[in-house]
């Protein structure tokens, strides 16, 4: 692997504890298809969410969220409405968004992490 892709890695992790920490069931990761990928779907209450993962060292060149572009939300979104027909799921979906600042790169100790709920409309 190469370092950005390990970096990467490194934050999915890192979004996929603080997520069970808080009670959601993490259903899979990294799900590809033609329409687009979706880094974690998870489950919690009655809702099925689709979670867009950014990680940078700092805010220096704008907040992680926004480079979640309406290009990239409109291929989640198509992503998820393939994945929610193949899989027959009758949850309300939503869309967040994850924020990682890791300063030192995988070497950061105690990463900032923002979870922004309902971050884009289905």
């Amino acid at each position: 692997m190469n370092e950005k892709k390990d970096l990467g890695v490194w934050g999915e992790d890192r979004a996929v504890r603080y997520l069970r920490l808080r009670g959601y069931r993490v259903l899979e990761r990294n799900f590809r298809c033609r329409q687009g990928e979706i880094d974690i779907i998870a489950r919690k209450g009655g809702f099925i969410v689709f979670v867009e993962v950014k990680l940078r060292k700092n805010a220096d060149h704008g907040e992680a969220r926004e480079f979640v572009t309406y290009a990239k939300q409109r291929r989640v979104i198509c992503a998820a409405e393939y994945w929610l027909v193949k899989n027959s799921c009758e949850l309300q979906p939503r869309f967040d968004v994850m924020e990682i600042y890791a300063p030192a790169g995988t070497g950061t100790l105690r990463p900032t992490i923002r979870h922004l709920e309902n971050a884009f409309s289905y």
